[in-house]
């Protein structure tokens, strides 16, 4: 089996917006099959999952765009398994246009989850090993987000359609809610460039989740998120 998995997608309406580039939301996208597709390969996906009665999880995620794949684009992505850690399985990837030039580059750090305690299963006592390596090319893992004063408040409620197979918000949904805090106008100019994500409880359906943002005068958003007093992600995206 190669460490690295390649798979090409096309760049279709779904993926785009408005301006005819990519959704932030359709590079996690991306990430996220390319990703569950090689778990599948090396034997450690979904189905192998549910005997032991764990899932997949992200806890942080980091990306960094070169450029944005426009509208008809066909584009590669790849991926591999970085050394397991304590507590996570991080993964890379990079993504190249059709003239093999670079357009984004992430890492995220993957868990283990039990299926009805909802809590981390440590890597050395989960029975799931991945054989990672390292090119030299991946980016740094994702940081915490501190807490800070954000000044602007808007809600969003997780409904039906942002719903995963393990019940919770889809990781590559949080990216919609994130760039729906800046109006069209702004991205027209401002067209993200990174962005880390850090997932720190579940969004279950049916639950309101209070956004806490502030835009600095340089293009960093920043955004904590809660239910009640407890975070349930947090972010910053600089454009």
């Amino acid at each position: 089996m190669e460490p690295i998995y390649k798979k090409t997608f096309q760049m279709e309406d779904m993926h785009i917006d408005c301006f005819g580039r990519a959704k932030p939301s359709a590079l996690s996208y991306f990430v996220q099959e390319a990703a569950g597709d090689h778990c599948r390969l090396l034997g450690v996906d979904n189905s192998f999952l549910e005997d032991k009665n764990l899932f997949w999880a992200v806890s942080r995620t980091r990306l960094e765009i070169t450029r944005l794949p426009l509208l008809g684009e066909r584009i590669t992505v790849e991926t591999w398994p970085m050394p397991t850690s304590r507590v996570a399985y991080p993964r890379a990837v990079a993504a190249y246009d059709a003239d093999g030039r670079e357009l984004f580059r992430a890492v995220s750090l993957w868990v283990l989850m039990d299926r009805n305690s909802r809590n981390l299963v440590l890597p050395g006592k989960s029975g799931v090993p991945v054989e990672g390596i390292l090119t030299g090319c991946e980016l740094d893992t994702p940081h915490a987000i501190g807490t800070a004063p954000l000044e602007e408040t808007t809600a969003f409620r997780v409904g039906f359609s942002l719903l995963d197979q393990n019940g919770h918000m889809n990781n590559t949904r949080y990216l919609d809610w994130l760039t729906d805090l800046l109006p069209s106008a702004f991205h027209r100019e401002h067209p993200l460039r990174e962005c880390v994500i850090c997932y720190l409880n579940e969004a279950r359906e049916g639950e309101e989740i209070t956004l806490r943002y502030g835009l600095t005068e340089d293009a960093v958003l920043t955004v904590d998120a809660r239910r009640g007093e407890g975070r349930i992600f947090s972010a910053q995206l600089f454009f």
